[in-house]
């Protein structure tokens, strides 16, 4: 009787992978169950048994690869999705605060300039070595417009920053802040927020309660740890600038079609493998940079429905130009990206006006 499976051991980067797979899987099945686990690109993948390298279209059993059979594999450089290839567990790569001095006593928050946040709308503290949100900030209450406590290392965000009705803009990006570090209770309930800045932090979950922030123009959660977008986001219609670069997201909701306002979105460096069609509902579009993903084709409709997209980029994916080139509606994006790159040449030395395989970066 035939093995239903087979037991391996890939060996990568000082890793050792196990693996369940049945001989009657062929390379590039194998390769396939591979890239979530390493980050990288079924094309930027060669496995190697026994110093020969195993063919893409033959199964392991035809290469002879059996129970308990080790296996190297071998990286090229750039083929990977995030910030490279995973050799050993994952963390956030930390905000770089070359200003921050860890030994320096947090920042002493003095009466003249509660006044001046009182007076401005501007609480600005970033950088200052704080752990926690001080009191005095607190007393701004209803006179806050904008709370930036960016790349300290706050270790809370509480409920009562509720208290903030009136306030903009919220930058929390680079504390290191974990789901459990955030009370999103408190957030949701702050419906004149436009700006939402949780980059390079901590966080798994983009919780439900973002649904809430019906105001927000502007969401970057780059750099974090997700691995999901909640349905929710669709009640974010006055939506236009969308950040989720750098983590581990492998699908998104269909309801991000219901964002009707985006202009703008950076999706690089996930665990993507395709887009719901309603992306085509985005006819604000004009910026979409899918970079670094497992994506092997987009959303038929893209171009003819997407009338200002200008700007794609398609990096390190299996998606080539003449697959592209397909797609109805590509002539016309293509004039479009074109019009764009001459508008902008006096500012960039550009080598071809020709689309790459990787489309074009955001300049």
């Amino acid at each position: 009787m035939a093995e239903s499976t087979i037991k391996l051991t890939i060996k990568f980067g000082g890793r050792s992978i196990p693996l369940s797979v049945s001989p009657d899987a062929t390379t590039k099945d194998l390769k396939s169950l591979l890239q979530p686990i390493t980050n990288v690109l079924p094309r930027g993948q060669k496995l190697i048994f026994k110093g020969k390298v195993l063919v893409e279209t033959s199964t392991l059993k035809q290469s002879l690869v059996g129970d308990g059979a080790k296996i190297m594999l071998m990286a090229s450089q750039g083929l990977h999705q995030g910030e490279g290839p995973v050799l050993k567990e994952a963390s956030t790569r930390p905000i770089s605060r070359t200003t921050v001095d860890k030994t320096k006593p947090a920042l002493v928050v003095d009466k003249n300039r509660s006044g001046r946040w009182k007076a401005t709308g501007v609480i600005a503290l970033s950088q200052a070595n704080l752990k926690e949100i001080p009191e005095e900030v607190w007393d701004c209450g209803s006179a806050a417009r904008v709370l930036d406590i960016r790349e300290n290392f706050i270790r809370e965000v509480p409920a009562r920053i509720s208290s903030f009705v009136s306030i903009h803009k919220l930058f929390l990006q680079g504390n290191g802040l974990s789901d459990e570090s955030i009370q999103w209770e408190g957030i949701a309930s702050l419906k004149r927020l436009m700006l939402l800045s949780l980059s390079h932090n901590n966080l798994t979950v983009l919780p439900s309660e973002v649904g809430s922030l019906t105001s927000l123009r502007q969401l970057d959660v780059a750099n974090n740890k997700l691995t999901s977008l909640p349905n929710e986001i669709g009640l974010l219609t006055q939506l236009e600038i969308f950040k989720a670069n750098n983590n581990r997201i492998t699908s998104l909701p269909e309801s991000i079609g219901d964002c009707s306002f985006l202009m703008e979105v950076d999706l690089s460096a996930n665990m993507l493998s395709e887009l719901p069609e309603t992306v085509t509902k985005l006819r604000k579009l004009k910026t979409l940079e899918l970079n670094n993903t497992g994506l092997t084709s987009l959303p038929s409709a893209l171009f003819k429905m997407c009338l200002q997209l200008s700007t794609l980029g398609l990096h390190n994916t299996e998606i080539t130009v003449e697959s592209l080139r397909q797609l109805e509606g590509w002539g016309e994006f293509d004039e479009r990206r074109r019009t764009k790159h001459q508008k902008q040449i006096d500012f960039r030395v550009v080598g071809s006006g020709q689309f790459d395989e990787g489309a074009d970066k955001s300049w």
